[in-house]
């Protein structure tokens, strides 16, 4: 079960004018669930969107890039619609994979009443599978019929993999004095690890935002939340991360240096930043949440150098899981991070409260059964402090389990 993460409230679930969600059983890899999902969007709707690095990105997420692209140069072409399937990836899958994802956009397209490019095509699911096409647009219609603002908590459903439960908010807030609404989802419990953490987050809000501003929110959003993600280490073909901007409200933001951007990009931050931390609280057989914070960095880069050498270790995950105060590997995890230049002798290391190293080497006040007495919790932050500079960075991740080799073990099964 997720660590410390309860089930979304469907009520809680704010509709966001300008967007209408439908989804269906199309049985792309599974009978009997909800595997595909449609989002149609106002005429007014700019949408934004940052993809994974994986050199072997999937045909989906070639084909966003293009789309997205294509409205960049002809705005009379906007975003018209969404279309997110489970079960498959359609990543490893060459020409063929392109071919079928571009057939998606084109049936979804021809059902819409809209151009092929204003159609964005999103799969997770298996890697080096073919994507049974067919049956994916054959589920069209049904999601389609069902199409409304307010199907949050079933969209949230119908894009998760081994996500053990649906992951959703809402957020709103005043900017102007106009209320804005903003509701997201996410799926995602394995292969996190950003660059861009198989990861997916969509949040919708009603606010006007002109292209160029809501790229720059988007990237902001995102290196503040969903890169900010690990699990296990290994970044997805498939990860997206998409901000929709529905433009059915009368308040615009057309500058990144004004307050109402500010006030914007803190909501959408926060947001992000929950559905984020639920992917990791539903790690694939974590038993604890664990934040690290590095602090006192030359830079913001090189805190989260060290802070992702240490969330990325199998020493420092697996010890977390055994609430074994193994704290030296810790240390390893620091010291390997490519910092060339660290000066071990500064470093001090906290475990919630407890102080453990100080200036490099153990704190001479330091107990092991304090740190096991933190290590038992289900939430626990540690805190490296480099003592080399103003920087800080956070990284959000997650133990290592039997579990999680049992899943991956049996995941095509």
């Amino acid at each position: 079960m997720p660590v410390n993460s309860p089930l979304p409230i469907p009520s809680q679930l704010l509709p966001v004018k300008g967007i209408q969600l439908g989804f269906t059983q199309a049985g792309i890899r599974k009978a009997d669930r909800k595997d595909l999902l449609v989002m149609k969007l106002a005429p007014t709707a700019t949408v934004a969107g940052v993809f994974t690095a994986n050199r072997f990105c999937a045909a989906p997420v070639q084909v966003c890039k293009s789309h997205l692209s294509a409205t960049a140069v002809k705005s009379s072409l906007p975003i018209h619609a969404l279309v997110i399937n489970t079960g498959n990836a359609n990543a490893g899958t060459g020409e063929s994979g392109l071919a079928a994802a571009n057939a998606t956009c084109d049936a979804l397209a021809k059902f819409l009443g809209c151009e092929a490019a204003q159609v964005l095509p999103f799969s997770t699911g298996v890697i080096l599978e073919t994507l049974p096409v067919d049956r994916l647009i054959a589920g069209l219609p049904s999601a389609i019929e069902n199409l409304t603002e307010d199907n949050w908590y079933h969209a949230a459903e119908a894009i998760m993999t081994t996500d053990t439960q649906p992951k959703a908010a809402s957020r709103q807030i005043t900017i102007r004095k106009q209320t804005v609404t903003m509701t997201g989802i996410s799926k995602g419990a394995g292969m996190i690890m950003p660059n861009m953490a198989t990861m997916l987050g969509f949040i919708a809000m009603d606010v006007k935002v002109t292209q160029p501003v809501l790229d720059q929110l988007v990237k902001e959003a995102c290196n503040r939340s969903f890169n900010c993600i690990s699990i296990d280490g290994d970044t997805s073909t498939n990860d997206s991360f998409i901000l929709i901007a529905t433009g059915t409200s009368s308040l615009e933001i057309t500058d990144t240096g004004s307050a109402e951007y500010d006030e914007l990009l803190q909501a959408v931050v926060s947001l992000a930043q929950e559905l984020a931390q639920m992917i990791v609280r539903d790690g694939e057989g974590a038993t604890k949440f664990m934040t690290v914070t590095v602090e006192e960095g030359s830079s913001i880069e090189e805190c989260r150098q060290v802070a992702y050498s240490v969330a990325n270790s199998p020493l420092v995950k697996t010890a977390f899981f055994a609430s074994d105060p193994n704290l030296g590997r810790l240390l390893m995890a620091i010291g390997k991070a490519g910092i060339a230049d660290l000066d071990v002798a500064l470093v001090d290391l906290y475990l919630d409260e407890v102080w453990v190293v100080k200036q490099g080497g153990r704190h001479p006040e330091y107990q092991e059964s304090d740190g096991q007495r933190v290590m038992k919790k289900s939430e626990i932050t540690t805190r490296i402090l480099l003592n080399r500079g103003t920087a800080s960075a956070t990284v959000w991740t997650c133990d290592l389990s039997h579990e999680y080799v049992t899943i991956n073990a049996d995941y095509r099964s």
